[in-house]
């Protein structure tokens, strides 16, 4: 059986290619699995907060202030519509972190060291990085166990992703040797280009690419326009019986119990 939690690190230095979508709609998948889910937004951005509801406005704390030592994990985390998925919100504050922790000796453990012990209770944890290989995203590296790479099939798809891996071989030699990749995860699929399915076979024959295929679809696009994970917006479409098989297909790989289906996809009473 897998450890528990699992922490997952959503991670592509390359924008555009569905990370954050990836990251919303993986961590509501695997809780309409009824896995329970923490999704730490670690994007200035802010896009995964709000694509799970979470009113920017609204926002005292965020992971800013856990980062700072200004709150503690448990006093930002919030509920969302999904039935047992919170969610940590990120702020535009992040962006000042690179500069506030320049000097800071344990700089890259900061999300590490706010994690442990604020998660018991969840079984997987996800968190969104920033598109860059920053501090924010070696933080979130030093904290995973695992990372799951969104990679769009296009022209420089490959490049851009020898760059994370040689960082994630850092990452693991310097700051956590239990760093592993757990696969690739083919986004934005258009099965008519035939360029797509040229870079989808080259990755193959590198790396670990899931089963599950992340489809062009118009209904995933706007569910984050709503505030909510496609599961909820249109459980239904393409692009959110994508996710549920993502997930389904991670459960299975991990021997846990639990099935993402339609069913399940609940929102919170």
């Amino acid at each position: 059986m897998p450890r528990s939690p699992v922490i997952f690190a959503v991670a592509n230095q390359k924008g555009g290619v569905g990370k954050t979508t990836t990251a919303v709609n993986l961590a509501a998948s695997l809780a309409a699995a009824e896995k329970r889910t923490l999704l730490v937004d670690c994007d200035p951005q802010s896009n995964a907060s709000s694509g799970v509801g979470v009113k920017r406005r609204s926002v005292e704390r965020s992971l800013y202030d856990v980062l700072i030592g200004r709150a503690k994990l448990k006093d930002v985390i919030l509920p969302t519509e999904v039935a047992l998925l919170d969610v940590v919100p990120a702020t535009q504050d992040l962006v000042a972190v690179e500069l506030e922790l320049v000097d800071a000796e344990d700089r890259a453990l900061k999300l590490k060291n706010a994690l442990l012990p604020g998660i018991k209770g969840y079984q997987y944890v996800i968190l969104d990085c920033p598109p860059s290989l920053g501090i924010l995203t070696l933080n979130a590296l030093t904290a995973a166990h695992r990372v799951l790479v969104p990679l769009q099939c296009e022209y420089f798809a490959l490049e851009g992703l020898t760059h994370l891996m040689a960082t994630i071989d850092r990452v693991r030699a310097t700051l956590n040797p239990e760093l592993s990749v757990e696969g690739i995860v083919l986004t934005m699929f258009d099965g008519r280009n035939t360029l797509t399915h040229q870079v989808a076979d080259e990755v193959k024959a590198h790396f670990h690419v899931f089963d599950a295929i992340i489809p062009r679809n118009v209904k995933l696009s706007e569910a984050p326009s709503h505030g909510k994970p496609a599961i909820l917006y249109d459980v239904q479409s393409k692009g959110a019986q994508g996710y549920l098989s993502l997930a389904r297909e991670i459960l299975e790989a991990a021997g846990a119990t639990g099935k993402a289906s339609s069913k399940q996809a609940r929102p919170r009473t």
